[in-house]
């Protein structure tokens, strides 16, 4: 209150109260202009930031979970292709090792081959000898055999012509015969001594 204002009061009394009236300034940006508020202030906004934020921390973890699918999926291609060089390599390793036992069993047939040649040479040539040395054999066995028998049937002849005439003689002497008699029991003996010989042989 200020001193004009008491002295148009009586005494005793109060004056009223004083009315303040207090001018704020106001900023024309606070001020929408034509009744729009800012972008911020309206719950759309932040909404819209909200859904933003969920759909980036949800691809977040969908893109972490895709890239550990897809490392796991590739540690598989990778292993599965180191397993599949593992067994290219075993196989080569297996089919050079075949090749080679293949060689091997080749050389070794051939080989076998050739000395069972040799050995049927050898044994046809040992064969061939051993039969010779065999007919040679009996050859001479046989030679021996014949060269016995021409002396045995000599010997029979001998023998039998020996028989025939001390039977002759026998006979002459017992039979007092005449010399005429005599000589045809002679030749009648000497005709029958080669029919004697073949009954011999």
């Amino acid at each position: 209150m200020t001193s004009a204002q008491a002295a148009n009061h009586p005494a005793g009394k109060a004056p009223p109260p004083a009315v303040r009236h207090d001018t704020a300034t106001v900023q024309p940006s606070e001020v929408p202009e034509h009744g729009h508020e800012a972008f911020y202030a309206q719950p759309e906004f932040w909404v819209a930031v909200s859904f933003l934020i969920v759909v980036g921390f949800a691809a977040r973890k969908v893109i972490t979970a895709v890239t550990s699918a897809l490392d796991m999926r590739s540690e598989k291609i990778k292993t599965r292709l180191e397993e599949a060089q593992s067994l290219r390599e075993d196989a080569q390793g297996l089919l050079a090792e075949y090749q080679r036992k293949q060689r091997d069993a080749l050389k070794e047939a051939e080989a076998i081959v050739v000395h069972a040649r040799e050995e049927a040479q050898r044994h046809k040539r040992e064969a061939a000898a051993e039969l010779e040395e065999a007919i040679k054999r009996r050859e001479a066995q046989a030679m021996i055999r014949i060269a016995q028998a021409e002396a045995q049937a000599m010997a029979d002849v001998r023998n039998l012509a020996i028989d025939i005439a001390v039977g002759a003689a026998y006979r002459l002497i017992e039979q007092n015969l005449t010399d005429q008699q005599a000589d045809a029991l002679v030749e009648r003996a000497i005709a029958e001594l080669p029919a004697s010989i073949r009954s011999l042989q």
